[in-house]
């Protein structure tokens, strides 16, 4: 929205020309502006209040800025670099701060032979800012725009420029330009915010960034259906005002382009509002995103590299202690993506265990796609698998206090992870052997995902030592294998040597046991046999005695091969016990 805005005085206009008196006018055709005006000179609109000295002109030689008047100059202001020629009487009679240094003598004046020097090394906004201080005080148009209102609004308050020596002074102006900015232009509250990046703070003193952030909250809150779309750029909301309506998210472009402590304080003002914690917590992903991809995160070339480590890091720890409490407010990746900055920069220990805490509680709801954190450097896996391997701990620690019945969960997540990270060449054994066994045994009821994923690791790294090889299949439990995992390890060459031998003779001694029950079978036959024989000879006397002596034979030769499988079962054992 562009307009006009003009501030009228309560008196000193001139009778001959038009002015404005007690209302407000729009020009949409004009950037946002308010007119504060001197003089007959300058053909002024509106005039401040009565005019002590009539100047002509204000000139600038160098570094030197001279006000062209009659009267010659009793005041030098050096503001920086930058020095005025003034006169006491205008500038008086509108500041304070000015008064009191002229007249009661501060140490931060002194006496040169004609005239008084002042200097005002911390005014807000330096020799650009007074220089509109000097046209203001001496009757001249003074153009106020979205980007100058800040530090004009600070040095009024600085100097102390107060309706209380002349209505209608600076501080009442500013502050009525400031007021309307910032509950008619979404776009100039932003660059408001902008400007005050170089006075914060001046801009944090006197509740500027505070007020700014409230009039941002305060339409980011209202109705979607009831906001003003004039205020948007026409490609991006041309089917939304088709519909009527707003997305929810329409602000986070805006806001999510703000500095850190600009941004901090809007996100607390949004969550003060009432606004859902859902979309709070997009919006910050949102900063952290484009935040994160910028490598010089808002600072100049120049600055030293341990004030950047510090200024990320401050940065980190606030976006941490801003994030919104309710549960589903910010996804698993997200705070993943979080942790992992802070550790790198190694943020308040208390802080980073916080965020562990909150992204283990959220295990059991993931999938893998949740725990995917991309890594950046030549020699990293693609993804970072040292802060899941720190998340899946701190799991497993908060179950000694409160054991998870979906333990179960957790563990399908970390085999389905594992997998996907399986053909990274640059996984190492020993992460993938601590994140495979970071869980306890009793969260994997089956081991067949387990071994998948460890068996897909060993054919995309095939240059590994027997050590290594071992370590990676050292969280496998044999037994929790399903019968066809098991018939494709004893055949599968890519297993330690030591582990298939123990995995054959294991087999072996399942069989053992297998004909050993077939042993307790003859047994019964055995003795099915010898009371089918005493029956025989008590019912049939008439058998032949041949039949009688196969039948023994029979018997006999069972017990043989009974005794031979249990030497054989002896034997195994001892075979095993000597690999052990």
């Amino acid at each position: 929205m562009k307009y006009r805005f003009v501030c009228t005085p309560s008196h000193g206009y001139d009778d001959n020309k038009p002015t404005n008196m007690g209302r407000k006018s729009f020009d949409r055709e004009n950037p946002a502006r308010c007119s504060f005006s001197g003089g007959k000179p300058n053909r002024c609109v509106i005039f401040p209040g009565s005019v002590s000295v009539v100047a002509e002109a204000l000139e600038r030689r160098n570094k030197n800025w001279i006000v062209r008047t009659k009267i010659a100059s009793d005041l030098i202001v050096q503001v920086g670099d930058s020095i005025f020629h003034l006169h006491k009487l205008p500038v008086v009679s509108k500041s304070e701060y000015l008064n009191r240094l002229v007249f009661e003598g501060r140490s931060n004046g002194e006496r040169g032979s004609n005239s008084l020097k002042i200097h005002l090394d911390n005014l807000p906004g330096g020799t650009e800012t007074f220089e509109l201080v000097v046209k203001f005080c001496y009757g001249w148009k003074v153009d106020v725009t979205a980007t100058n209102i800040a530090a004009l609004y600070s040095a009024a308050h600085f100097l102390e420029m107060s309706d209380d020596l002349e209505q209608g002074n600076l501080i009442s102006k500013t502050e009525a330009f400031l007021s309307f900015v910032m509950f008619s232009s979404w776009k100039d509250t932003f660059q408001i915010l902008k400007s005050c990046e170089s006075i914060t703070s001046w801009a944090k003193e006197f509740h500027i960034l505070k007020r700014c952030s409230e009039a941002i909250a305060w339409r980011a809150c209202i109705n979607q259906k009831a906001f003003d779309l004039d205020d948007f750029d026409a490609n991006n909301t041309q089917e939304l005002k088709s519909k009527g309506i707003v997305d929810s998210s329409w602000w986070f472009e805006d806001v999510s382009a703000l500095r850190i402590d600009h941004f901090i304080e809007v996100i607390e003002s949004i969550k003060q509002k009432g606004m859902k914690s859902e979309f709070v917590g997009l919006c910050i992903a949102k900063w952290t995103a484009k935040w994160s991809s910028q490598i010089s995160f808002g600072l100049n070339n120049i600055t030293p590299k341990h004030l950047t480590r510090q200024l990320r890091r401050v940065t980190i720890e606030s976006l941490i202690k801003i994030l919104p409490e309710e549960k589903k407010s910010v996804s698993c990746n997200f705070l993943l993506h979080l942790l992992k900055l802070g550790l790198l920069m190694k943020i308040n220990g208390e802080l980073s265990k916080k965020l562990e805490r909150r992204i283990a509680s959220m295990l059991e709801q993931c999938c893998v796609a949740d725990l995917l954190v991309k890594n950046h450097g030549e020699n990293e896996t693609v993804y970072d698998v040292d802060t899941v391997i720190r998340v899946v701990e701190r799991y497993v620690s908060s179950l000694l206090r409160d054991p998870a019945p979906r333990i179960s969960v957790v563990g399908r997540l970390v085999d389905g992870y594992l997998t996907l990270l399986a053909r990274d060449k640059h996984l190492k054994a020993n992460s993938f052997q601590l994140l495979a066994q970071a869980l306890p045994k009793t969260a994997r009821h089956c081991d067949d995902n387990l071994y998948q994923a460890m068996d897909i690791y060993l054919k995309g790294h095939p240059n590994l030592t027997e050590e290594e090889r071992t370590s990676v299949c050292k969280a496998m439990d044999y037994h929790k294998l399903s019968q066809e995992a098991r018939q494709h390890m004893m055949k599968n060459d890519r297993l330690p040597v030591k582990l298939r031998t123990q995995l054959i003779l294991i087999e072996q001694v399942n069989m053992t046991r297998s004909m050993t029950g077939a042993g307790s079978t003859f047994r019964r036959t055995k003795a099915q046999a010898i009371i089918r024989v005493s029956q025989g000879l008590e019912k049939e006397w008439m058998r032949s005695q041949k039949e009688i002596m196969m039948m023994k034979k029979e018997v006999e030769t069972m017990n043989m091969q009974l005794n031979q499988l249990n030497m054989c079962k002896i034997e195994l054992q001892k075979q095993v016990q000597g690999w052990h």
